[in-house]
C-alpha cells in the first residue's frame, strides 16, 4: 500500500488548517528504501537547491505522512529537503518477513539514512522527532555524529519513572509496565501484540475529540498494535551518551504549550543535563501533543526553519 491508496492520513488532516492539508499537487513524493529485508516508506520533496535536508521521525502514535502534513511540506516551501520516514511497523513501510522489530532497530535505521543521504551529498541533516520521536533524534545522534541538528516535540527519558508514569495509560501501567514487559520478552508472548492506547496515554494525542477517533481509526498511527519485545526495548532502551557528555550538535525542543499528554516538565530534567551543546526551547501557543492548532503550528515551522538554517555543516 502507498499513502496514494490509504484514507485515513486524509481524514486526520481534515482537522488541520487548510493551509496544511496537501492538495494532489502538493503531496510529497513516495520513495521505497530497502533496509534489512525492510521496505522502508519515504515521504520526501527533493529539493537539489536546499542547502539542508530535514530528516522527520514519527512517534508511536503517529505516521511519516502526518509528519508531511504538519512540518514536511511547510519547510519544504521554505527552501528545505525533507524527508519523513514510516519506521517498520508503522504507516506503510512493508515489514521484513518474520522479523520482530525493537526500538534499536529504529536507532540504527535512523542513522543508516543519515549515512544513505550523505553519502549522496554532504549538505547539513537535521533531525526532527514527534512525541517518541524525539528522544529517538537524541538517540540517533548519540550514535551517529554526523547529525547537525535535533528538535523535539518532547524529549522523554524512560529512565525516569516518573516519565514512564505520567505517560502510560494509567499510573499502575507506568509503574509496571516495563519490567512486566521485560520478563514477557523472555518468554514466546515476546511476539504478542498490544494496542499502543492500551499501553500509553495515546488519548491525549489530540485534543480534538473528533480527531481523536480518526487517529484512532488509523491502524498505520494511533490505532497501531505493538509487539511486546517493541515494548520491551523501548521501555528499557540505553543510550549510547549520557545527556552530559552529548556534544554532538544543537538541540531544540519545540514544547506544545496545550500537551496533555507530555507537558514541558516532562522534557525539562533531561535537557537541563545537557550542557555541552546549546539547548533552546520554543513553547507552542495552543497546540496538543501532535499539534492541529494555530498559532503554534506556524511557530513550530518558524522555529524549525530558523534552527535548521543555523545547522553547521556535517563532517564528512
Amino acid at each position: 500500500m502507498t499513502y496514494a491508496e490509504q484514507s485515513a492520513w486524509r481524514t486526520i488532516q481534515g482537522f488541520l488548517p487548510p493551509a496544511y492539508r496537501l492538495t494532489p499537487a502538493t503531496e510529497p513524493v513516495e520513495e521505497w528504501w530497502e533496509h534489512d529485508g525492510h521496505r522502508i516508506h519515504l515521504d520526501t520533496y527533493r529539493d537539489p537547491a536546499a542547502a539542508v535536508k530535514v530528516i522527520l521521525l514519527h512517534g508511536v502514535g503517529t505516521n511519516g505522512r502526518q509528519m508531511s502534513t504538519i512540518l514536511g511540506r511547510p519547510l519544504a516551501e521554505r527552501g528545505f529537503e525533507t524527508i519523513a520516514i514510516d519506521m517498520p511497523t508503522y504507516g506503510v513501510t512493508e515489514v521484513a518477513p518474520g522479523a520482530l522489530v525493537t526500538y534499536d532497530d529504529w536507532v540504527r535505521i535512523g542513522s543508516d539514512l543519515v549515512d544513505a543521504e550523505l553519502a549522496k551529498d554532504h549538505r547539513p541533516i537535521v533531525l526532527y522527532g514527534l512525541s517518541a520521536g524525539g528522544m529517538e533524534t537524541y538517540h540517533v545522534a548519540s550514535v551517529n555524529g554526523r547529525v547537525s541538528g535535533i528538535v523535539g516535540m518532547t524529549f522523554l527519558d524512560q529512565q525516569s519513572a516518573k516519565v514512564r508514569r505520567d505517560t502510560a495509560f494509567d499510573p499502575v501501567t507506568g509503574s509496571l509496565g516495563a519490567p512486566v514487559m521485560k520478563a514477557l520478552a523472555r518468554t514466546p508472548l515476546r511476539g504478542a501484540r498490544v494496542p499502543m492506547k492500551l499501553v500509553s496515554k495515546m488519548r491525549a494525542l489530540v485534543n480534538d475529540p473528533s480527531a481523536k477517533r480518526a487517529c484512532y481509526a488509523d491502524r498505520t498511527s494511533a490505532g497501531n498494535l505493538v509487539t511486546v519485545t517493541f515494548l520491551d526495548s523501548y521501555l528499557n532502551f540505553r543510550p549510547a551518551v549520557a545527556p552530559e557528555d552529548f556534544d554532538v550538535c544543537p538541540v531544540l525542543l519545540t514544547q506544545p504549550a496545550a500537551d496533555r499528554w507530555t507537558p514541558l516538565a516532562l522534557s525539562t530534567p533531561f535537557l537541563d543535563r545537557i550542557t555541552r551543546v546549546s539547548v533552546t526551547t520554543v513553547l507552542l501557543e495552543n497546540a496538543g501533543h501532535y499539534p492541529l492548532e494555530q498559532p503554534g503550528l506556524d511557530r513550530m515551522v518558524e522555529a524549525v526553519a530558523a534552527f535548521a538554517a543555523d545547522a553547521p555543516r556535517a563532517e564528512t
